[in-house]
């Protein structure tokens, strides 16, 4: 079960799901999707390739492989997720698996922006509440959780723990703005009273 919150287009106030445990820090974007699936010509299909090498090597095992894994969609890690280079794949790749939120201890820059960008909130805290969090998803991990951006938390039957985001990215996820193409799109009676405007296309002289 996932569910993101049925608000007014491109408004994101919770996310309803379960929770997907990735330890360790430090886990690149090379890690999240290999380069070699870089070539691909849409994002369409890169769900089926996170953590690819990972995952062959751990034959099963892998957190993305488990049973009562599939289906959920908050991942839950550990510090500095994301790093290595800014490819835009490794969310993109996350996202076609299913994932609509992240927690974790931090986030590179670059990776963070790239959520934001797709209307995935990255959230934080602790290195304590982050383990306190594995922790208990590890012991049931069917539980359905609610990360709730509004109240600042997650939480379940098994407990809540505050979260962090910093007020402007927050304020673009529980406002609509973080989706850039869906405001173009809604402006589109003043881009086109603009282009009659413009010279160099409608072909005007002086």
């Amino acid at each position: 079960m996932s569910k993101v919150s049925s608000y007014p287009q491109g408004v994101i106030q919770q996310v309803l799901g379960r929770c997907i445990v990735m330890q360790g820090d430090d886990i690149d974007t090379d890690r999240i999707i290999p380069a070699r699936f870089l070539k691909c010509v849409s994002f369409k299909d890169l769900g089926a390739q996170v953590f690819a090498d990972d995952r062959k090597e751990l034959q099963g095992v892998h957190p993305f492989d488990r049973k009562e894994n599939i289906g959920a969609s908050i991942l839950i890690v550990n510090d500095n997720f994301g790093c290595g280079s800014s490819r835009e794949h490794a969310p993109q790749a996350l996202m076609r698996w299913g994932i609509r939120a992240l927690i974790g201890q931090s986030f590179a820059e670059i990776f963070y922006g790239n959520c934001l960008a797709l209307g995935i909130p990255c959230a934080t805290a602790s290195a304590k509440e982050i383990n306190q969090i594995q922790k208990a998803i590890e012991l049931d991990p069917s539980q359905v959780w609610e990360l709730n951006l509004t109240k600042k938390n997650i939480q379940s039957s098994l407990g809540s723990w505050d979260v962090a985001m910093e007020s402007g990215p927050l304020e673009m996820l529980l406002k609509g703005r973080w989706d850039a193409t869906s405001q173009l799109i809604s402006q589109e009676a003043f881009l086109k009273q603009t282009e009659k405007k413009l010279p160099y296309l409608n072909n005007f002289t002086k």
